[in-house]
C-alpha cells in the first residue's frame, strides 16, 4: 500500500505505521512507534488534529519536526470500537510528489534539445577565438601575450561549462546491470580520497545482505563523486568533513518509469551523511535545479546532474537535514535487481 497509515492512541501516541509511512516521514516504524504525533509532525494552526469526529483536508503544508517540509492530503477517522483512537492516513509528500515530476518529461524532452542545439552552437565560434588568440600572441611581446593569455583562459572557462551543461542534455539510454552496490561505492569512495579526500573522513555502515541493484555503474559512481565534493566544498579551513556511507532495504517506496507498465519498487537505500550546515531553508525546493548554488564560486550543476542521472536511473535523489545533532543526508533509493537483469 502506497499511503501512509498511523495508528494514534488516546493520548496522541503512535501505536502503528505501516511501511509507507516510514517512507513519507524518513524514519523507521521503531522510532515512530510510541511518539507523540506532534513530536512528529508541526501542524499548521488551522489544522485540528483533536477534533471529535472525521477530518479531511487537502493540501495541507506539514512541517516536521526534523526540519523538512511536506504537502500532504490528511484523512483522520474514529474507530468506532476503539473509542478515542484515530486511523491517520496521508498521501502526497516529497516522495509523491518527485514520483508525479519526473513522470512526466515532455517539457524536460524539450528543454533539453534547446541546450543541447545551443551547446554545440556556442562550442564552434569558441575554438575560433581561442586558435585566433594562439596565433596572434606569436607577434606580440611577452608583456602584451597577457591578454591573449587571458582570452585563451577565459575561452578554456567557458568551453567548460558547456561541457558540463551538455550532460544534461544526453538522453542515450544507459544500459543498467546488476552490481554489487558495495563495489561501487568503494570504487567511488577511493576516486574521492585520493583527489578531494583530504576535506572528509568517509566512514561506512552498510547493510551486508543487500541484493544486487540494477544500476549504470559509472552514473552511479558519478552521482556518489558529485555528493561526496559537495561535503568536502563545505570544509571549512583545514577542518574535514566527516562523511558516513550507509546501505539498508526499505520497503514502500515506488515510482512510474517510462519503460514499465507498472511502478517499480526502490527498496535500495544508500544515504551520504555529513556533518555540515546543509543547505539553506530557501533553497531546498530548487536545490536540484541547475545554476542553484550556496557556494561563491559554485556553477549549481553538481547536485543537479546527480540528480538527472538518479533518475535516468529509474532511482530518487532526497536531500533532508534529520538526526540530533542535525546532520546533512542525501537518500539515493534505487531499484532491486532480478536475476540475469540488464537494462
Amino acid at each position: 500500500m502506497q499511503t501512509a497509515i498511523l495508528l494514534v492512541a488516546p493520548d496522541g501516541r503512535i501505536s502503528f505505521t505501516n511501511p509507507a509511512a516510514e517512507a513519507l516521514l524518513n524514519i523507521s516504524a521503531q522510532s515512530l512507534g510510541g511518539r507523540l504525533m506532534t513530536d512528529i509532525l508541526n501542524f499548521p494552526p488551522a489544522f485540528s488534529f483533536a477534533a471529535e469526529g472525521p477530518i479531511a483536508a487537502h493540501e495541507v503544508s506539514v512541517e516536521t519536526r526534523r526540519g523538512g517540509q511536506l504537502i500532504l492530503d490528511i484523512e483522520v477517522s474514529q474507530l468506532p470500537d476503539r473509542p478515542g483512537w484515530r486511523l491517520v492516513t496521508m498521501r502526497g509528500g516529497a516522495m509523491a510528489q518527485l514520483a508525479s515530476h519526473r513522470a512526466d518529461r515532455g517539457a524536460v524532452r524539450s528543454a533539453v534539445g534547446v541546450a543541447a542545439i545551443l551547446a554545440h552552437e556556442i562550442k564552434n565560434p569558441l575554438a575560433g577565438i581561442r586558435g585566433a588568440a594562439q596565433l596572434v600572441e606569436k607577434s606580440l611581446s611577452e608583456s602584451e601575450r597577457r591578454m591573449t593569455r587571458l582570452i585563451c583562459s577565459e575561452v578554456d572557462r567557458v568551453a567548460s561549462l558547456v561541457d558540463q551543461m551538455e550532460s544534461f542534455t544526453d538522453t542515450r539510454p544507459r544500459e543498467r546491470v546488476a552490481a554489487n552496490i558495495h563495489q561501487i561505492i568503494d570504487d567511488a569512495r577511493s576516486i574521492a580520497v585520493n583527489g578531494f579526500g583530504q576535506s572528509i573522513m568517509v566512514s561506512e555502515a552498510y547493510d551486508p545482505s543487500l541484493p544486487p541493484v540494477l544500476v549504470h555503474r559509472d552514473s552511479l559512481i558519478q552521482v556518489l563523486l558529485n555528493l561526496l565534493k559537495n561535503a568536502a566544498e563545505t570544509a571549512c579551513d583545514s577542518s574535514r568533513r566527516k562523511v558516513v556511507l550507509t546501505t539498508a532495504y526499505r520497503q514502500g517506496v515506488s515510482v512510474s518509469v517510462p519503460w514499465s507498465p507498472r511502478k517499480v519498487p526502490l527498496p535500495i537505500e544508500l544515504c551520504v551523511i555529513d556533518d555540515g550546515p546543509g543547505v539553506p531553508p530557501d533553497l531546498v525546493e530548487d536545490m536540484f535545479e541547475p545554476f542553484v548554488s550556496t557556494k561563491k564560486s559554485g556553477r549549481g550543476l553538481g547536485l543537479a546532474l546527480a540528480d538527472k542521472l538518479t533518475r535516468d536511473m529509474g532511482g530518487i535523489l532526497q536531500y533532508v537535514r534529520e538526526g540530533s545533532p542535525p546532520a546533512t543526508v542525501f537518500r539515493l533509493l534505487l531499484p532491486r535487481a532480478v536475476e540475469g537483469a540488464s537494462l
